[in-house]
């Protein structure tokens, strides 16, 4: 053995190893593949949290357009609600003009009172079917609980449960009951 190797301590090969591969902006102590992991992990991880920035934005963007949608839907309603009745209104004004000049003219002619009265009653007649408003007359029909409403049970020479006589006419709108015919109904025999 030489002089120097000697005075030298035997070298650990694992030792040697680290040495050699460790890098020169690596903290004490971290080989290579240490710091090459370390820096890898700092890339996923801000990879990572620009994803996450990314998704968080789209979620708020989306759920601002959810309450603009929720907001603009809910102001569709109301002005719906508003302004559904204006068409209705419309086609009623027509009944009111005719009523009013009926009460301005002072005729004691019943016969043209009277024909003022049947087209005023022609011109609400037309207003309500626009308005999608049908009448509800049942006389002989058989009794429905969902459209009539029984007042009395009568004797009569029609079938049991039918209709006898409508006291008050019904309505229905669209199909839903606005208002049910009051009727007298046949008494089973």
């Amino acid at each position: 053995m030489s002089e120097n190797s000697a005075n030298q301590p035997p070298m650990n090969s694992a030792a040697t190893d680290a040495e050699a591969i460790r890098q020169p902006d690596a903290p004490d102590g971290i080989c290579a593949p240490q710091a090459l992991a370390i820096s890898e992990t700092r890339a996923l991880l801000a990879e990572a949290q620009a994803a996450a920035t990314s998704v968080q934005e789209e979620f708020l963007r989306a759920k601002a357009e959810t309450e603009n949608v929720r907001r603009r839907a809910r102001e569709d309603v109301q002005k719906a609600h508003k302004f559904a009745i204006e068409n209705f209104a419309e086609n009623l004004l027509p009944v009111v003009d005719s009523l009013e000049a009926a009460l301005a003219h002072s005729s004691n002619d019943f016969e043209k009172v009277r024909e003022g009265i049947e087209i005023t009653l022609r011109q609400l007649s037309g207003a309500f079917e626009k308005g999608r408003i049908v009448e509800v007359n049942p006389v002989g029909e058989k009794f429905d609980p969902h459209v009539h409403q029984a007042i009395s049970i009568v004797q009569a020479d029609q079938e049991p449960n039918t209709v006898v006589k409508v006291l008050q006419k019904g309505y229905v709108i669209a199909g839903r009951m606005l208002r049910p015919a009051l009727v007298t109904v046949a008494t089973p025999k």
